[in-house]
């Protein structure tokens, strides 16, 4: 009974499901809003939202996850959890985003019909993303806009009768690179040893990104050039607030805040340039990526949130992957740089 609980909480991805939540919140913190009674309802639509995807793509990928021994284990390739189970899962979790959203945020408003829009939008972006992004070339910027969407809507369910600043905005392109950069490099690396088996069309197998007999993997040149510019652009707009809008800040925080990007970049260079194929060594370089980045953002918002509540949002994915992951006995990928 417990194994077969686990496996559902598999499936959904539960012990990242808190990372998954955070750009609502991240997006309501950006104009100002850090009542605990506005902030966990929308932790909670994130995570609903983080579940509806993860189970979307598993029942549209389940044929593909068949073909790689890594992903045998998933519980829709080994059957322990039945695809009517799965979509009544989506279906639930789908119906109960939007509840919440009307049960805490409706007001006859032009910004919450707004914040409606753009989680309908990211909810139409993820489903085409995910039932024909294998076929479409560079869907990738369909879920990197998704996820920009998505923090949207956390920004305009809470916004009062002002306009959005421009710190929101950048925060909207940060959201956009960074998920651009975990399907199109990440997940095209990660996944590159079977995605050419179903013709899928992906830029890093476009690029020219191949996994040899004997597990080497050949990364060109244009597709780390398009990883790293991306890294970089990422460096730049972080910077972006202390530089041209005169946001308050501290010596320490932007030492800190150059000591993780450092190490993002630095990270970034080591998985385009790895020479053996091993897809949990490269789970947990993403893994570190993903950490770097969140706290780099979170730095970043240091001078708006304080250091308090940065240090929360930092730390609260990582407790709850831990306990979770603990919880239906996963293996703890440890952070590696």
């Amino acid at each position: 009974m417990r194994s077969h609980i686990a496996d559902y909480l598999r499936l959904m991805r539960i012990p990242v499901a808190a990372g998954i939540a955070l750009p609502p919140v991240i997006g309501a913190i950006s104009v100002s809003e850090y009542s605990i009674t506005v902030l966990v309802p929308l932790f909670f639509i994130g995570i609903l939202s983080g579940i509806y995807g993860f189970v979307l793509n598993d029942i549209f990928d389940v044929d593909l996850d068949k073909l790689s021994t890594d992903l045998l284990m998933r519980s829709l390739v080994k059957e322990t959890v039945s695809i009517k189970a799965a979509k009544i899962i989506i279906t639930l979790c789908f119906i109960i985003a939007y509840l919440i959203t009307f049960l805490f945020f409706y007001r006859n408003h032009i910004l919450f019909y707004g914040g409606l829009t753009c989680l309908i939008i990211a909810d139409v972006l993820g489903y085409i993303y995910n039932r024909y992004g294998k076929q479409i070339l560079a869907s990738d910027f369909l879920i990197a806009l998704a996820e920009s969407f998505f923090f949207l809507f956390g920004a305009l369910m809470v916004l009062t009768n002002t306009s959005l600043e421009m710190f929101t905005w950048i925060l909207f392109i940060l959201f956009f690179i960074q998920v651009l950069y975990m399907n199109a490099v990440e997940g095209g690396l990660k996944d590159a040893d079977h995605d050419y088996l179903m013709n899928v069309k992906n830029i890093a197998l476009t690029l020219g990104v191949k996994i040899t007999k004997n597990q080497k993997i050949s990364i060109p040149r244009n597709f780390k050039l398009f990883g790293m510019g991306i890294r970089f652009l990422t460096a730049f707009l972080m910077f972006t607030p202390f530089i041209f809008f005169s946001a308050n800040f501290q010596i320490w925080q932007i030492v800190l805040l150059i000591i993780i990007i450092v190490l993002l970049l630095y990270s970034s260079a080591v998985m385009l340039n790895l020479k053996h194929f091993d897809r949990g060594n490269i789970r947990r370089i993403i893994g570190t990526q993903l950490f770097l980045w969140y706290a780099a953002v979170l730095t970043m918002l240091i001078s708006i949130i304080g250091l308090y509540i940065a240090l929360i949002l930092c730390a609260l994915p990582i407790i709850w992957y831990v306990f979770f992951s603990y919880l239906i006995g996963e293996k703890i990928i440890l952070l590696k740089l």
